[in-house]
């Protein structure tokens, strides 16, 4: 993934040296900002807008796992909002609001989401896949 970034920033005249570190030692620059770019994933694992929302990009998070160490006021207030709503109608205009912030500023780019597969034998039913990666069984049978 690097190498292709680097490629195509070549093409429009922005160079990059691609680094790479041991994952600890990378980690710890990353939390750090001692870094102009890089690569970093993650996926939510319950599926509420403010996993990702809150813990990638909001203020409190810089220096964990807000990696950009963006921080901007009008975004955290709205996701702050969000977090101390329990009703669904109430939250979802405040995370609306909050990603066309983050659209308008674009502190980072996400590049792709997992696909989840799971190979399965014909004679097992009930199986569902869980869209945050947990596999239980549940419901799950054998004909």
């Amino acid at each position: 993934m690097a190498e292709m970034i680097q490629s195509d920033w070549a093409k429009i005249g922005v160079k990059a040296k691609i680094v790479t570190y041991e994952w600890g030692e990378y980690l710890r620059r990353s939390k750090k900002g001692e870094h102009d770019t890089l690569l970093i994933g993650g996926i939510s694992d319950n599926g509420d807008p403010d996993n990702w929302l809150g813990t990638t990009l909001s203020c409190h998070a810089v220096g964990s796992a807000n990696y950009t160490r963006w921080c901007l006021k009008s975004f955290d207030h709205l996701i702050q909002q969000a977090t101390q709503m329990t009703d669904i109608t109430e939250r979802v205009p405040l995370y609306l609001q909050a990603q066309k912030i983050f659209k308008h500023e674009q502190p980072l780019t996400p590049i792709a989401y997992p696909t989840l597969y799971q190979f399965i034998n014909k004679n097992v039913t009930g199986f569902r896949i869980h869209p945050f990666g947990l596999t239980t069984f549940h419901g799950v049978s054998l004909r």
